[in-house]
């Protein structure tokens, strides 16, 4: 029997989150999740008149096909996978995976050459179609959040659930406010960076790319980052982890890179021009997310937070940087983790996590879960 929440969920990702039309095809991405919620998305589409299909991949099939990976085979790869997502209209992805260090051991430059010859296909998906990328709830990611398998389900299904259009009047502001906005800087423990976003323009993110949601990105202008940030959420890339991540900036470049996986990171930074310079700039807010769990997804929209990530810009909101990598690191600025601040042409922002400004206030915590 399907836990009715699925229904609710599928109804968020092919509404909202994609508005899905009559006559859509809707490429359905289903990585290592329950073939219940399958067929509820492929239900949850048909009712709004989309043509559903369906991808099933399993993590570790794809580690065996990256283990000994041959160019030839991944560019007919990305040749039919390019040709099928010019057919399609929407893209949902729905990633689950008991192991989330299942690639750890397949060799860095297997996997890098895949995705470069895979990028095709996913610049076109997310410049071309109507996207929502989630992941699935799994005793892996529950031992990650450290909670009880019930409990980190119940916390996932609440927070994708969440009423999105509560960011709207918050998120409106925030999106002005950026776009008129030249310098910023931002100071904490270990952190003093500074960098122009003037022109680049701001975007909002509530529900309809990612699930769970709740940012607003940008991205510096290409060479003027300077100084150091010090990362602290924990964070898993490519299969390898990493912890007190520290990046410092010359001229817009990475020029030291360190962390508790010095080498493995360098060599990431390392795999094209473009991982050594900055791809977005984001505010995080989501009112639910508290806490780092090693899911990008999730961590990234931590309330309080902000992400400042190496490699590929977006097309809209971005310095036209190109890179295979694209890596959201998080540091969270509420006083528990150390506290911080956020200024925009010498004003102050965020404080400790904290929007002081009072059209901004709606985006913190308290407001947002006293709506509705």
């Amino acid at each position: 029997m399907s836990d009715p929440r699925y229904a609710r969920l599928a109804e968020v990702l092919t509404g909202f989150s994609t508005e899905l039309m009559p006559g859509e095809r809707v490429l359905i991405d289903a990585f290592d999740i329950p073939e219940t919620f399958v067929i509820a998305l492929i239900r949850a589409a048909r009712a709004r008149g989309a043509m559903p299909y369906v991808n099933i991949q399993r993590s570790r099939v794809t580690r065996e096909m990256l283990m000994h990976a041959e160019a030839a085979q991944y560019e007919t790869t990305a040749e039919v996978e390019l040709m099928r997502m010019q057919k399609m209209q929407a893209y949902i992805a729905v990633r689950g995976s008991d192991n989330i260090f299942e690639t750890s051991d397949v060799p860095a430059e297997r996997v890098q050459m895949a995705a470069k010859l895979l990028k095709p296909v996913q610049d076109y998906r997310v410049n071309q179609t109507k996207w929502v990328v989630l992941r699935w709830p799994s005793s892996a990611m529950a031992q990650q959040a450290g909670m009880s398998t019930e409990a980190f389900a119940d916390f996932f299904f609440r927070v994708c659930t969440f009423d999105y259009s509560r960011y709207a009047p918050g998120m409106k502001a925030l999106v002005a406010l950026m776009n008129r906005t030249d310098r910023v800087r931002i100071t904490g423990p270990g952190t003093d960076l500074s960098f122009s976003i003037k022109g680049i323009g701001a975007v909002p993110c509530g529900g309809t790319r990612n699930i769970p949601d709740g940012e607003v990105f940008s991205c510096p202008v290409k060479d003027s980052v300077e100084g150091v940030v010090q990362y602290n959420a924990p964070t898993v890339y490519l299969g390898s982890s990493f912890d007190h991540l520290r990046l410092a900036f010359e001229a817009g470049k990475i020029v030291d890179a360190t962390s508790s996986n010095t080498k493995r990171l360098n060599e990431i930074l390392n795999t094209d021009p473009g991982a050594r310079y900055i791809g977005e700039f984001a505010l995080g807010f989501n009112p639910h997310i508290l806490e780092p769990m090693r899911d990008i997804l999730f961590d990234e929209k931590i309330a309080g937070s902000f992400h400042f990530t190496p490699g590929q810009a977006y097309e809209q909101g971005g310095n036209g940087n190109k890179s295979v990598v694209h890596w959201d690191m998080v540091c969270i600025q509420r006083p528990e983790y150390g506290g911080g601040e956020i200024w925009f042409d010498g004003k102050l922002v965020r404080k400790d996590g904290l929007f002081v400004l009072p059209e901004l206030a709606k985006l913190n915590p308290d407001q947002l879960l006293k709506q509705g």
